[in-house]
């Protein structure tokens, strides 16, 4: 239970990261932070019961350097939800393509890379989407650090999307 993950938010309720019940309890406790959301749980101490928290909010603002995801097939593959691009299709197998190919000038960039079946991946071949006559299900961007670690999850509590601005 303590490994139970809790939203960490700045002062100004920007999302910073996830943390674990068990570091959040101590941030609590040492009044660095308050709990802005709680689920029915609590933990229980000699001395009294808390709260288990869903949310925290820091009563400090802590200034941070925006972290990047790092560009990796498989956090391409993570951010494209492992389905094509092209015909959305989910493969067990499934490749990166660039969507300006590397010989027409193409990069290695978040917005050139996306998740393709290998099927479509062919096809497509050494061309643009535009001269294989496929288009992109969605326009490829890099991915927000904490959207990106939370989406790994999986489910995202119903508490936490106010405060991810996903609700």
């Amino acid at each position: 239970m303590l490994n139970r993950p809790v939203l960490l938010l700045n002062q100004n309720y920007e999302p910073l990261s996830l943390c674990r019940l068990k570091r959040a309890l101590v941030l609590m406790m040492s009044r660095k932070a308050e709990p802005l959301e709680r689920s029915e749980l609590t933990v229980r101490t000699v001395n009294m019961n808390i709260p288990v928290p869903s949310v925290l909010r820091l009563n400090y603002y802590v200034r941070v350097h925006r972290r990047e995801v790092p560009l990796t097939k498989r956090n391409v593959l993570r951010r494209d939800n492992h389905t094509c691009q092209y015909c959305g299709a989910r493969k067990p197998v499934m490749t990166t393509d660039h969507v300006i190919p590397k010989a027409l000038g193409g990069t290695d960039t978040w917005e050139n890379l996306v998740c393709a079946c290998p099927e479509c991946n062919a096809r497509k071949g050494n061309r643009t989407p535009a001269q294989a006559k496929m288009t992109l299900r969605r326009k490829p961007k890099a991915p927000h650090y904490v959207t990106f670690a939370v989406n790994s999850l999986g489910e995202i509590p119903e508490a936490w999307r106010q405060y991810l601005f996903l609700s």
